[in-house]
Formats: C-alpha cells, sequence, structure tokens
C-alpha cells in the first residue's frame, strides 16, 4: 500500500511541470479561427434581428406609417455601425479600467501579434467590433417602434447618433468593458439590461415627452385600440428576432475554441429557446383568464418578453428553470401593457413591457441559478444604468425638442408619416377611397379605383 502511494505521489510529481504547462499554453491558432469565426457568424444573427424589429414594427404600426418604420430600421442600423466606428467602441473599452468611462476617438484594428504567430489576442480585432457593433444597434431599434407613428424621421435619426455614439457605450463600460459595475460583481451574460432596459429607458423618456398620438387616450381613462396593419407580418418578425436571439446570448459565450465553450454555448441556446417558449405561453394564458380571448401581438410580446427576460443570465439554469423565467416574463407583458397604458405612455409596439420591464426582471432573476450573482449589486446595476440613462436621454430629447422640434404636426400625423415625410407609402394599392362619403378600400387595384372616383379625392385609411 505504501509503495502504490509512493508511486501515485511520484507520478504527480512528474506531471505538474507538464499540467503548468497546459495552463500555459498559448492560444492556438485553430482556437483563434474557431473564436473569430463565432463572433462573425453570430454577429450576422444579431444583424438578422434588425430585419426582425423592422418586419415587428412594420406589421404593429397602421398602414400609412410602415414606410417610415422600414426608413428608419434600416437607417438606424447605419447610423450605429458608423457612430460605434466614431466613438463607441472605445468609449466602451478602451482603458476603462475600473472607471465609468473608456478613451474618445475612432476605433482601429490592431492584428499585428497575431499576424507574426502570436493568437494570445484569442480573437480577430474586427470579428469582436462587429460583433459588439451589432448589439449597439439593437438597443437603438427598440426606441424606435414605442415612438413610432408621431415623431420627426431626423429628429429620431440624431437621438440615434447620440445613444450609439455615447449614451449606450458608456453605460455599457460599467459592465461590460471592465468599469465599476463590473468591479463589483454585476452579471449580464448577453444584456437584459447593457442592452433592452437601456433601449427601454431611452423609450421611455422619448415617449413621455414626445407625448401620446392623437386620439389614443379618450375621457375617464379610454384607451382607443389602434390596430396594427399586419399581422403576419408582425408575427414573422417575432421569428426572425427569435433566431437572431441565438447569435445574440450564444455569441455571447464569446468563445468557441474548445469543449468547454462548445457546451456553455449549446446549454445557452437551448436556455433561450425555452424561456421564449415559456413567455409565449405563459402570455397566452394569462391574457385568455384576464380578457377571455386570446390576443395575437401579446403571444408575440410573450415570446420577446421570455427572451429579454433569459437574456442577463442564461448559462447557469436548468432547462426547467430557464423556462418559468421566461414564462414569468410573459405574464409581466400582459400586465405592463395595460399599466403603461393607464400612465397615458403610448407604446404602439410593447416595447416598454417587453424591453425594459422583463429587461429588469430578467437581471434580478440571474441570483436565482447563478450562485456568484448578488441582488444587490445586480439592484446597484439596474438603479445605475436606469438613472443615467434617463438623464441623459432626456436631456437630448428636450434639445431636440427646443431646437428642430420632434413631434410632427396634427395634419402630418393624421395623414401618415409616409406622405408627410418621406412622400411614399408601403401599400398605395391598398388605400381607402372616398366614394360618395362611404369609403372603401382599393383592393380592385389602383387603376381600377381611380376610374371609380372621378372627382373624390383618395383618403389614406
Amino acid at each position: 500500500m505504501k509503495k502504490l502511494v509512493s508511486l501515485t505521489l511520484a507520478g504527480l510529481l512528474f506531471a505538474l511541470p507538464t499540467l503548468a504547462l497546459a495552463e500555459d499554453a498559448p492560444v492556438s491558432e485553430m482556437t483563434y479561427i474557431l473564436n473569430s469565426f463565432s463572433f462573425l457568424v453570430m454577429g450576422i444573427l444579431v444583424m438578422w434581428m434588425a430585419a426582425g424589429f423592422g418586419m415587428l414594427e412594420s406589421g404593429l404600426v397602421r398602414s400609412k406609417n410602415v414606410a417610415t418604420i422600414c426608413l428608419k430600421n434600416i437607417s438606424l442600423f447605419g447610423i450605429a455601425g458608423i457612430l460605434f466606428y466614431v466613438t463607441g467602441y472605445n468609449l466602451m473599452y478602451a482603458g476603462v479600467d475600473g472607471g465609468f468611462i473608456g478613451s474618445f476617438g475612432p476605433w482601429a484594428a490592431d492584428d499585428a501579434a497575431a499576424l507574426a504567430g502570436d493568437y494570445s489576442a484569442g480573437y480577430s480585432a474586427s470579428s469582436d467590433w462587429f460583433f459588439q457593433m451589432v448589439f449597439c444597434g439593437a438597443a437603438c431599434s427598440i426606441v424606435s417602434g414605442c415612438v413610432a407613428e408621431r415623431i420627426k424621421l431626423w429628429s429620431f435619426l440624431l437621438f440615434c447618433a447620440i445613444l450609439c455614439g455615447i449614451i449606450y457605450p458608456i453605460q455599457g463600460s460599467w459592465g461590460w468593458g471592465g468599469g465599476w459595475l463590473s468591479e463589483m460583481g454585476f452579471a449580464d451574460y448577453a444584456g437584459s439590461t447593457i442592452v433592452h432596459s437601456v433601449g427601454g429607458w431611452a423609450a421611455l423618456t422619448g415617449a413621455i415627452i414626445l407625448g401620446a398620438r392623437k386620439g389614443k387616450y379618450g375621457k375617464n381613462g379610454r384607451v382607443n385600440p389602434m390596430p396594427g396593419s399586419n399581422i403576419p407580418l408582425a408575427t414573422l418578425g417575432t421569428f426572425i428576432l427569435w433566431m437572431g436571439w441565438y447569435g445574440f446570448n450564444g455569441g455571447s459565450v464569446l468563445a468557441l475554441g474548445d469543449a468547454a465553450s462548445v457546451i456553455e454555448m449549446g446549454n445557452v441556446i437551448a436556455n433561450t429557446n425555452l424561456a421564449a417558449c415559456g413567455g409565449m405561453i405563459a402570455a397566452m394564458a394569462m391574457v385568455q383568464i384576464l380578457y377571455k380571448k386570446v390576443d395575437v401581438t401579446m403571444g408575440l410580446n410573450g415570446a420577446l418578453a421570455g427572451l429579454v427576460s433569459i437574456t442577463a443570465g442564461p448559462a447557469t439554469p436548468s432547462l426547467g428553470a430557464a423556462t418559468l423565467i421566461g414564462a414569468v416574463g410573459g405574464i409581466l407583458v400582459v400586465l405592463a401593457v395595460p399599466f403603461f397604458d393607464k400612465l397615458k405612455i403610448d407604446d404602439v409596439v410593447g416595447a416598454l413591457s417587453v424591453h425594459l420591464v422583463c429587461g429588469i426582471w430578467g437581471t434580478m432573476a440571474v441570483p436565482f441559478t447563478d450562485s456568484g450573482a448578488s441582488f444587490v449589486t445586480q439592484f446597484i446595476g439596474v438603479a445605475a444604468t436606469g438613472a443615467f440613462v434617463v438623464i441623459a436621454s432626456s436631456i437630448v430629447w428636450i434639445a431636440l425638442k427646443a431646437t428642430i422640434g420632434i413631434r410632427a404636426s396634427e395634419e402630418d400625423e393624421l395623414r401618415g408619416l409616409d406622405l408627410a415625410e418621406i412622400g411614399m407609402e408601403a401599400y398605395p394599392d391598398f388605400q381607402s377611397v372616398n366614394i360618395g362619403g362611404v369609403g372603401v378600400g382599393s383592393s380592385l387595384g389602383a387603376a381600377q379605383a381611380a376610374a371609380r372616383v372621378v372627382t373624390e379625392p383618395v383618403k389614406q385609411a
């Protein structure tokens, strides 16, 4: 027995140098390639979410504002890309060192070490920049749907420039850039707070300062429904977002070069999927209980609520816990939508209920499944981020309102921003025409409608 113990100890002593070498082993070229590949492919999936936001919002606004929504969603992504290059990335990641802000100046790739055979960086610089940039674009997309149908196009895009170039990266540096929240142990795996609630807080301040759409709220607290133009399109947008979320959360593993990272990514994607399932089913059930009928849009937002809820901590829950976290998000959405309506805060697509409310819930839920996270630290992160974004966003919105204005005129809002802002319509062959005082859908086609209407003007639905 003593001989066996001696041999075992000798073997361990012999193996120690080997173990040390394994721990200190340089990153291989293949690991470098796989990590960079993950950033690029997952980043493309997150970029695809911009299409999801565009389709979701296009389906949930009225037909007279659809073309404007499409233009806003693609142009804001262009702004996010440029501003994250000019100021955003360095503000978020360069020289934060436990503080509150990075450095000003444009970003530039530096892959000299990798080209010389040193792969210790772990991934290519541009693949990292691209992956981080598409998250910035997602935060800006959240604002778009909330303030839709009454905001001026260029005022909105100017706000997006400030959000993407200054507000988003500064608060992002606190948690993801190695700032003060990171030093405290704040946990936000893929951005329930850093991305989603930031978009939600910015949207909330915008909606309050902008005001509700004309006719949305009546006397005695009455809420007048303003149905969207295309439920199938909104459903398609939700499916696209659901798919893109696999890149959003899965890519946040930030590695693909070893078995442990692959296993973690698989768990993250499985949890992400089940959280969406739980959120959707819970929202549908809640609506059935409260209103006796299922609302399609609540089902769609329930799925998104589940996705937002799991985003702060998708790696640690079991599949059952992930489903429950998403389900709570789905219930919160159903309760939050009428809550904001009671406050007369007009949120066209439910962005506040999905991204702000569930972003907070998802962040606070992390300690339930992650023993390394603290409820106190999570709350500090939520509160500090909210306070900063509300103050900064309010300053920008108020400055824009006082200078170039942010709200379209009542006449333009009634006519629709498509004609007022960009001079075209998304559905020109499916307007309503007035024949002898009776509105008739022009699905007959533009030529036939024109032949039937000689003197009466065409009126937008």
